[in-house]
């Protein structure tokens, strides 16, 4: 997994994190998920507008919900986490052993804020995943709370995409993003291989509202990326 950009933070709520696991269960059962396994990443939006989310801690819990839903889908207790602007800012990982503050303290150390480059944070996902040495699929949670920069390059990244064995789990925050309501009437994909959950704010959306936003079209896709030949 990724290197991790800092040093030691202070003991984090264990409880919270069992709290989180127990919900994301539940969510996965509901959608008879409950022995699947995936890799979990979490890509992390840090244009301009982002700011208010980082400041209010909705980024963090969106991090720790990630690691709720890791305990269940992987066994390596870590989530690598990319930051993405106009381009990739950075990278970092939140574990269960140490996860309380580190969005924060990442976010600190990555400099000015820009704009919003999709394609390249699906790039580095798509990268690091194919260079794991993970033969399974991979979940990723990728947040965002604007348009992309450029529609038709983000369009054609997911195409690509959707010959791999990656879901992704769009979530966004804020006003509504035209972009991400319509990936399922994407064409020119292999399988439909995108979700999108709109937590308009984050700070009220319930643990479970989240984990069923995200888990509901991840059944579907690994029975079509099954069928596709796509998951091994």
């Amino acid at each position: 997994m990724f290197a991790k950009l800092f040093g030691t933070s202070k003991q984090p709520h264990a409880q919270s994190l069992v709290d989180l696991t127990k919900k994301a269960a539940v969510s996965l059962e509901k959608n008879g998920l409950s022995t699947a396994r995936a890799a979990v990443y979490l890509v992390l939006d840090r244009s301009a507008s982002m700011r208010p989310y980082y400041k209010d801690g909705s980024v963090q819990r969106l991090a720790e919900q990630a690691l709720g839903l890791s305990a269940n889908l992987d066994d390596d207790g870590t989530v690598p986490v990319i930051f993405f602007s106009g381009s990739i800012d950075g990278t970092a990982e939140v574990t269960v052993d140490d996860f309380e503050g580190r969005i924060a303290q990442a976010h600190a150390r990555l400099g000015r804020m820009g704009s919003t480059n999709y394609t390249a944070a699906i790039s580095t996902v798509i990268e690091h995943h194919q260079h794991s040495g993970y033969v399974g699929p991979a979940f990723v949670i990728f947040q965002s709370d604007g348009n992309p920069d450029n529609r038709s390059a983000t369009a054609q990244a997911l195409r690509e995409a959707s010959k791999l064995p990656l879901f992704w789990a769009f979530v966004g925050f804020g006003e509504r993003i035209s972009f991400l309501e319509r990936l399922d009437d994407l064409d020119g994909r292999v399988v439909d291989n995108a979700g999108f959950f709109h937590a308009a704010d984050p700070r009220h959306i319930t643990d479970s509202e989240l984990y069923d936003g995200l888990t509901r079209d991840f059944g579907p896709w690994l029975t079509a990326a099954g069928r596709a030949g796509i998951l091994s």
